[in-house]
């Protein structure tokens, strides 16, 4: 039998952004400098509370992007990544955030907003690395979103959206190395990349010089999924204690 006194426990909703894209040949992450308790002076991701029981939670997040970076919905279009409900994650109370990733190419430079101090485009690796420290439990975000790109661009044709519009071979690699954070072989990456129908197709007989042999020229294809997806290689791992590679 439910007790008559039992009422719902306080539950508190805000959206986090992890907004990725590639900056001089670079994997950014847009973050901010909170100016305000908790964690006022750290980064942190762009996000807040909703504004009321209404605000659908896309529309919370398109306004908290515009109002602490002023990046519209015109520039990102931003999907669910995943819920965070942590009991300890905020020190203000239970706050269950729903965290929402967007990967684009060609962003601005951000514009600080009313609730953030500051905004910049931060390289994920610092933040991976634990380089660059993020309040709350961002990090983990972060993490989660970048790992989503990284999928994307096994199984999407995300890579040629940072790309110009002809592109050779070697630009294409350079994105994925950019988002996978790992070099990869030049004649596998070519094979994989010829073996999937569809994904980039020639741009006449066009060549752009690269400083040795001119390089063949492409365009983005029809397709959008791969089939077979361009799979990131496996780090190799060491034996500490015999200084061996393993698998």
């Amino acid at each position: 039998m439910q007790d008559d006194a039992w009422s719902p426990p306080p539950v508190l909703l805000t959206v986090d952004l992890v907004i990725l894209t590639l900056r001089e040949g670079r994997l950014c992450v847009l973050l901010v400098e909170r100016g305000e308790a908790p964690f006022q002076g750290m980064l942190a991701l762009p996000g807040g509370f909703l504004n009321h029981a209404g605000e659908e939670i896309l529309d919370a997040a398109h306004r908290e992007l515009r109002e602490e970076t002023d990046l519209t919905a015109g520039w990102v279009h931003l999907e669910q990544l995943a819920t965070y409900g942590g009991a300890g994650r905020d020190p203000r109370g239970r706050v269950v955030s729903v965290a929402h990733l967007a990967i684009a190419p060609g962003l601005p430079e951000p514009v600080a907003g009313t609730d953030a101090a500051d905004a910049a485009w931060v390289p994920a690796e610092a933040v991976l690395s634990g380089e660059v420290e993020l309040a709350f439990d961002h990090h983990r975000i972060v993490a989660d979103g970048i790992e989503r790109a990284r999928t994307k661009l096994e199984s999407t044709a995300l890579a040629t959206a940072f790309c110009a519009e002809l592109f050779t071979i070697a630009e294409l690699q350079q994105v994925y190395e950019a988002v996978w954070g790992a070099e990869l072989d030049t004649r596998n990456f070519y094979r994989k990349v010829q073996a999937v129908e569809g994904f980039i197709i020639p741009a006449g007989s066009g060549r752009r010089s690269t400083g040795g042999r001119p390089a063949r020229l492409y365009r983005a294809g029809p397709k959008k999924v791969l089939i077979p997806p361009l799979t990131r290689p496996v780090p190799s791992t060491t034996d500490e204690s015999t200084g061996e590679e393993g698998e």
